[in-house]
């Protein structure tokens, strides 16, 4: 064969005069790639993806049916488990789709602390996010600058509830306690702290050229996608979906923070690739940092005042059903309950953010290229006990 009938060969056999054959890969489900115990199973041809399946369900541990077994006091152990980044955020939507089929009227002090506690949570989880998708992409000293802050606010959170991780400050009708003597003071110091800090994450994040390479441009999530799947949170609002909760369904004190005149806004960008994901992401700790500063200014105007409501030594639901959602860190967390007026719910559906976050991978990976969905499977922000339950 002359050289000439060699190139014609080789230019038909594939790209670059080299042969390929499509391939299926597997990442995960442990796997350096994936933050958490998720599978995705690629099928690849050369370094191009050409379908991804994520496959779910190795931390599957059944909540929605332990639930069942418990009585309306020990779910809120349970439901703070599923995304351990927003433990308090978990606790608050049962507690108040509970409160609901009680007819039950929290005290305003409950619900501005908890406002304020929720807050603090969303700061807690986004940190850890701003942190650790970096240290994906090959960067490990933002991870040092992000929790360093978030032990500023671990404190405080620690010093209300007892708790790191699991908080389990939440009851029916309100709260654990009340607020220790010069708490409030301790929150303002955390949080002003923070605030002063945070350039210096951002500096590292938005202002490097080795994250703007590996993000800009990549990963593009589609408007139709967005709606199609069901994606929410701040992943929803990078692709230019202007839809908060708590502004547009407001729960606990937002009403009056989103309304005329308050700190509340609503982060929004229209790239939706993964550098619009981290910039949303990091604008969204300075709002909340606002809200946390506007309830402390509230829970002082307030003063002392309970903090919890009365209950019965045996909690019985009334029989009815209720639907409840709210804009947990990750997205909408919505919360079926069915009651049939026993001590345990009938049933408790998890509606989870992470659920639908993971699902549209299948529409974002396919004509990327295997080194950038790395990038991309960080930039989404989930947790996987939050994908399972």
């Amino acid at each position: 064969m002359s050289t000439r009938d060699l190139d014609v060969s080789l230019g038909a056999a594939g790209v670059g005069g080299v042969s390929t054959t499509e391939m299926v890969l597997n990442i995960g489900p442990q796997h350096p790639a994936t933050h958490g115990v998720l599978r995705l199973r690629l099928t690849v041809d050369g370094e191009r993806i050409i379908a991804a399946e994520p496959v779910i369900g190795y931390m599957h541990r059944g909540a929605e049916k332990l639930f069942e077994v418990r009585d309306y006091r020990q779910i809120l152990v349970l439901a703070n488990r599923h995304d351990w980044l927003s433990a308090f955020n978990n606790e608050v939507g049962v507690a108040l789709t509970v409160e609901h089929l009680l007819g039950m009227e929290v005290p305003e002090r409950a619900t501005w602390t908890r406002t304020l506690l929720s807050e603090l949570g969303r700061v807690l989880n986004h940190l850890m996010f701003l942190g650790s998708y970096p240290l994906e992409l090959g960067a490990i000293t933002p991870m040092f600058y992000s929790f360093r802050e978030r032990e500023e606010l671990q404190a405080v959170m620690e010093e209300y509830s007892g708790g790191r991780m699991h908080y389990m400050a939440n009851r029916v009708g309100g709260l654990l306690h009340d607020l220790p003597e010069g708490w409030l003071d301790r929150v303002d110091a955390a949080v002003e702290q923070v605030r002063e800090r945070m350039p210096e994450l951002e500096s590292m994040l938005l202002g490097n050229e080795i994250v703007l390479a590996r993000t800009r441009g990549v990963g593009v999530l589609e408007m139709a996608d967005v709606l199609a799947y069901g994606v929410s949170g701040p992943i929803a609002r990078a692709s230019g979906l202007d839809v908060d909760l708590r502004r547009d369904e407001p729960y606990l004190a937002y009403a009056e923070l989103f309304g005329e005149g308050g700190p509340g806004r609503v982060v929004t960008r229209e790239e939706g690739d993964c550098y619009a994901r981290l910039e949303v992401l990091s604008e969204q700790v300075h709002v909340s940092l606002d809200l946390a500063r506007a309830c402390t200014e509230r829970l002082r105007e307030l003063g002392p005042g309970p903090y919890d409501t009365r209950l019965p030594k045996v909690l019985k639901v009334p029989e009815g059903a209720h639907y409840l959602a709210t804009e947990n860190p990750l997205g909408f967390n919505g919360y079926h309950l069915v009651s049939r007026g026993d001590k345990a719910p009938h049933r408790l559906k998890l509606r989870s953010a992470s659920f639908n976050n993971v699902q549209v991978l299948r529409e974002m990976l396919p004509g990327t290229v295997v080194a950038d969905m790395v990038a991309i499977l960080g930039s989404m922000f989930f947790v996987v006990g939050d994908v399972d339950r």
